[in-house]
């Protein structure tokens, strides 16, 4: 590895007068942008690609513990850690026949993998749909305290810890929730994962794609209408009883559409990716939805005007700069969404995760590769990951 004496922007993310606990537990579980803090980029910030192994397609997911240690998954069942901010990735768990779609930590040592199961892809044989790690990711094991019935993958996990921290009082609060094509399934633990619900969603939404609790009581989840796409439309559904029940509070128009990702910015501003399928030589708009009321009502903002673009993953540093991954790259808007222009943040980003780090941030995006939206200089030649061996669950 190259000797690189950058100052990374994870370990920019815990540099500044925030006490470390206080700031990692709000940046990366949810409460982070409660008080609509005015965060601004780094002067000369952009895009940087980090040293990660070659990936063809679209790699799904990418969690910052704090400002050494990272993880990312993918779909060759494939999950990579950092301890050094970003600079070497080392393979902890090599799975063929699992697709982990998604991650999240609780801390250094415990997090959650998820795994979308059989009957998606032709090539996953892994019918787990979660598993779970205690030791920093070095073995991860299948979870096996939920109860039934079974759920079929799952496709976004959301992590966060309320007032009192993940060392104080309060446990962590975990949802788990899948999947694309169906069935809809949520998984719920107020205790950190010692316990566990498992709920039916059929009755509110059909297919489950994201989703996000900002506490115990209230939440959204992003998907579809129907397990058919052809049929679906584009659906959020909100709960603030803790998942007792759910209103659709939107809906779009227009069939084979979905919610494929969402991303709020403050408490009160979000944005969610409007993926469409649609062959109509029309319908040739895509959009992006956004609330300014925390979720209960959504308008449509249009994104581009070009029926090759398919949206996946969305993100922003507050109410007004964001971006959205596609399959013709990134786009991102100054403007809240009024105003959109394409930027170089790699191909199909699926996930984007955006860290606040005292008045500015650092922000991370997935697809087929890995990049850091950073004004430091990254290395110009990646260095080869290291693969890891372990022990298989």
């Amino acid at each position: 590895m190259p000797n690189d004496t950058r100052i990374s922007g994870m370990a920019r993310f815990v540099r500044k007068t925030l006490p470390f606990t206080a700031m990692v537990l709000a940046s990366l579980h949810g409460i982070a942008f409660a008080n609509d803090a005015a965060l601004t980029p780094q002067a000369g910030s952009h895009w940087q690609k980090l040293p990660t192994e070659p990936y063809k397609g679209k790699q799904d997911d990418i969690y910052i513990v704090n400002r050494d240690v990272a993880f990312y998954v993918n779909g060759k069942g494939n999950i990579w850690r950092s301890t050094d901010g970003g600079q070497r990735w080392d393979n902890v768990l090599k799975q063929p026949g699992t697709y982990f779609r998604s991650i999240g930590m609780v801390d250094a040592q415990h997090g959650y993998a998820g795994n979308i199961g059989t009957g998606y892809y032709p090539n996953v044989t892994d019918s787990t749909p979660l598993y779970e790690t205690t030791d920093g990711g070095d073995h991860w094991h299948a979870v096996t305290n939920i109860p039934g019935p079974a759920m079929k993958g799952v496709c976004g996990i959301d992590i966060l810890h309320p007032a009192g921290g993940a060392h104080g009082n309060s446990a962590a609060v975990i949802h788990a929730a899948g999947r694309v094509n169906g069935p809809a399934r949520l998984l719920g633990s107020l205790d950190g994962g010692k316990t566990w619900t498992n709920t039916d969603m059929t009755p509110w939404i059909a297919m489950i794609v994201d989703v996000k609790f900002f506490d115990a009581k209230n939440g959204v989840i992003y998907g579809g209408s129907d397990a058919d796409l052809s049929k679906s439309h584009a659906v959020i559904i909100a709960t603030h009883d803790g998942g007792a029940h759910w209103t659709r509070v939107y809906e779009s128009k227009r069939p084979s559409e979905l919610i494929w990702k969402g991303a709020f910015a403050t408490r009160r501003v979000g944005y969610a990716t409007i993926q469409s399928y649609d062959t109509d030589v029309k319908s040739t708009q895509r959009y992006v939805a956004k609330t300014t009321d925390g979720g209960a009502t959504w308008k449509e903002l249009p994104l581009v005007d070009d029926k090759e673009v398919t949206e996946f993953g969305v993100g922003f540093a507050n109410a007004d700069l964001g971006w959205v991954g596609t399959t013709k790259g990134g786009f991102e808007t100054k403007d809240g969404g009024k105003h959109w222009e394409p930027v170089e943040m790699g191909r199909v980003v699926n996930k984007i995760r955006v860290l606040p780090d005292d008045q500015h941030f650092t922000a991370y995006a997935i697809g087929s590769d890995v990049y850091e939206y950073t004004s430091e200089a990254l290395p110009a030649v990646p260095a080869a990951p290291v693969p890891v061996k372990v022990d298989k669950p």
